[in-house]
């Protein structure tokens, strides 16, 4: 059954859930908080109310575990890389996708978007499958605060000025065409540009070369 209004005692459940998870870092209030602020934030565009209590699971942790290393609660051991486009459904899905993919763990990676949309593009899904890369689980997400303040490196494409900026870290533009509305043969373009910065980036972060 679709949700259509705020699942109370299921988001409470998670909460429940992730309150035993952040013992000790974080709690109980500022753990509820999270779930139902991310709940509320994805419902306003997403567009799959049917697993949205799960999206936001995923949503919640990953904001809760940017606000721990924040403050000092868990150790950044690899470079934390922010994507950010304006609806966090083709650029910056594909660049956190790809970076993710060659780094192999010697980077950890977010996407986020100033005006998220309701699903990931279909092109893009499509093209990086064709290079054994799924996305089809991927959504998007907004851009919040702590995901922002715990990168080490943001990359914006196309956003203009929506990304907060915070001295001490490292700011890329990167100008690219936007996949929305293009055919699978026009996105695979786009794709290899990213593609290829994704790559020079990751030389830049770590000592060892990316992956094939």
């Amino acid at each position: 059954m679709t949700e259509t209004r705020e699942p109370s005692e299921a988001l409470s459940a998670i909460a429940g859930e992730m309150c035993a998870e952040f013992r000790g870092v974080f709690s109980a209030q500022t753990v509820e908080r999270f779930v139902f602020q991310s709940y509320r934030d994805l419902a306003r565009t997403s567009n799959v109310h049917t697993y949205l209590s799960v999206l936001t699971r995923k949503f919640a942790r990953e904001r809760l575990r940017a606000l721990g290393q924040l403050e000092g609660s868990f150790m950044k051991d690899v470079p934390e890389v922010l994507f950010v486009c304006v609806h966090n459904a083709g650029r910056s899905q594909a660049a956190m996708a790809l970076l993710d993919h060659h780094a192999q763990g010697r980077v950890h990676v977010r996407s986020a978007g100033s005006a998220p949309g309701e699903k990931v593009n279909e092109a893009v899904v499509a093209v990086l499958a064709e290079r054994g890369i799924d996305i089809a689980t991927e959504y998007p997400k907004p851009l919040t605060d702590e995901v922002v303040r715990a990168a080490d490196v943001v990359v914006t494409m196309g956003c203009g000025d929506a990304c907060p900026i915070y001295p001490g870290k490292r700011y890329l533009d990167w100008q690219l065409d936007d996949p929305a509305g293009r055919s699978v043969d026009a996105v695979r373009p786009i794709i290899d540009e990213i593609d290829a910065r994704v790559r020079a980036l990751l030389e830049e972060l770590v000592s060892t070369p990316a992956s094939p």
